[in-house]
């Protein structure tokens, strides 16, 4: 996949969700996830300001997903 998007926030959020993620604690404007198997990741939330595309591969491999996995969800 050679182009990658730039994702809201709430875009990232919605996927990790759907995945079976919820919301364990915020520190600051950093929320934290975590899932039933103990897979956990860190969604940066500050206003008006999107998530990468560096980011966004950091996250898919917290959760132990390939990127395409991870956007298939959205």
């Amino acid at each position: 996949m050679g182009n990658i998007p730039v994702l809201k926030t709430s875009e990232v959020i919605a996927i990790l969700i759907k995945l079976g993620f919820t919301e364990v604690r915020q520190c600051g404007s950093h929320k934290q996830f975590r899932d039933t198997t103990g897979r956990c990741t860190t969604v940066p939330f500050h206003q008006g300001r999107d998530i990468s595309p560096i980011l966004l591969r950091q996250i898919a491999k917290d959760i132990g997903l390939a990127l395409e996995e991870l956007l298939k969800h959205r």
